[in-house]
């Protein structure tokens, strides 16, 4: 008898703790179920990664486990290219960056070691940045229509400043040239940290900038804002025209995204997107992101994949333009 009940309640443990296996089991395979990453190819502080920080403190409230910025700045985006291909393809680990990681540096960067459409898949389209065409004071051009006019009335005459050599300060400036036949000269600087104090200071005439580089000059009257380089007004500045009402098509504002790595479950990247897609309708995130000139989007694989494409043409007849050769 002892040893039949002995017996009875053996196999009652191994009934019991074989009903549990199907929820064991769902709850080690539920997505997330530890720390996600989001890699950013460049120092703290820019534009990727003032984006990637604002959705990824909501992703991970979210998904109820954190969400990391891994900042992974050099070799014009090797190095993060290189964490992500390095990392198991299970949806755990992502990159957030701008547009140029696969536009312009390709163009002006020989063997980057990465390739966008063999490494990398695009999961969400979170942001953009529009940059304003900005004139100092002293340039006799309250409008775009004026600027254009000017600056076709005396080919050569003005100086524009730029972030660098191959930035897209540069290039949407060498785009605007091309389109409409204008001569103006190039001056680069190291970043708009540079860049911005030398239009203040009258030192160049014209630029393009990040809003929030701009906007307190712009209350002094220190500058006057004549457009911006997206493909349509911005809500920041309502009243500010895009170029594309003067040049169709015309669109070179940053875009922010998240990618992962190819080979990465589709589950994995459909629930990202989709979270994504919610925090950019937060009206906090809203709010924030517009204080730092920023646009939230917020939309899927489909629509981020057309984005690269347009914006990697577009920057592409920009290049030829500038007459950057590859290093």
């Amino acid at each position: 008898m002892k040893t039949s009940r002995r017996l009875f309640t053996l196999a009652g443990i191994v009934l019991a703790a074989v009903s549990l296996l199907p929820l064991a089991a769902s709850a080690q395979g539920a997505y997330p179920n530890r720390p996600i990453k989001f890699v950013v190819p460049y120092a703290a502080g820019g534009l990727p990664d003032t984006v990637a920080r604002i959705f990824a403190q909501r992703l991970g409230d979210r998904l109820g486990q954190s969400v990391v910025v891994d900042n992974r700045p050099g070799a014009n985006g090797v190095v993060a290219a290189q964490v992500l291909a390095t990392s198991p393809r299970d949806g755990y680990t992502f990159l957030v960056t701008d547009g140029s990681m696969f536009s312009i540096n390709p163009a002006i960067y020989k063997n980057l070691g990465y390739d966008y459409k063999r490494d990398f898949v695009p999961v969400s389209l979170a942001a953009r940045a529009p940059l304003y065409l900005a004139v100092h004071p002293k340039v006799p051009a309250n409008t775009f229509q004026e600027f254009i006019a000017l600056a076709k009335a005396k080919p050569g005459t003005l100086n524009y400043g730029s972030s660098g050599i191959g930035s897209t300060h540069h290039l949407t400036m060498e785009a605007l040239k091309a389109s409409l036949g204008l001569q103006i000269t190039h001056v680069p600087f190291k970043g708009t940290g540079q860049s911005v104090p030398a239009l203040i200071g009258g030192q160049v005439e014209v630029l393009f900038s990040a809003l929030p580089s701009l906007v307190g000059f712009v209350k002094g009257g220190q500058v006057k804002l004549l457009a911006n380089n997206a493909a349509q007004r911005s809500s920041q500045e309502p009243n500010v025209p895009a170029i594309a009402e003067t040049i169709p098509g015309f669109d070179f504002a940053p875009i922010v995204g998240v990618l992962a790595a190819t080979g990465t479950p589709a589950s994995a990247i459909e629930r990202i997107s989709s979270e994504m897609a919610q925090i950019a309708k937060m009206p906090e995130v809203i709010q924030t992101l517009s204080n730092a000139g920023i646009e939230p989007i917020g939309s899927g694989p489909a629509d981020y994949g057309r984005a690269i494409v347009g914006e990697n043409e577009r920057l592409a007849k920009a290049i030829v333009a500038s007459g950057i050769k590859p290093e």
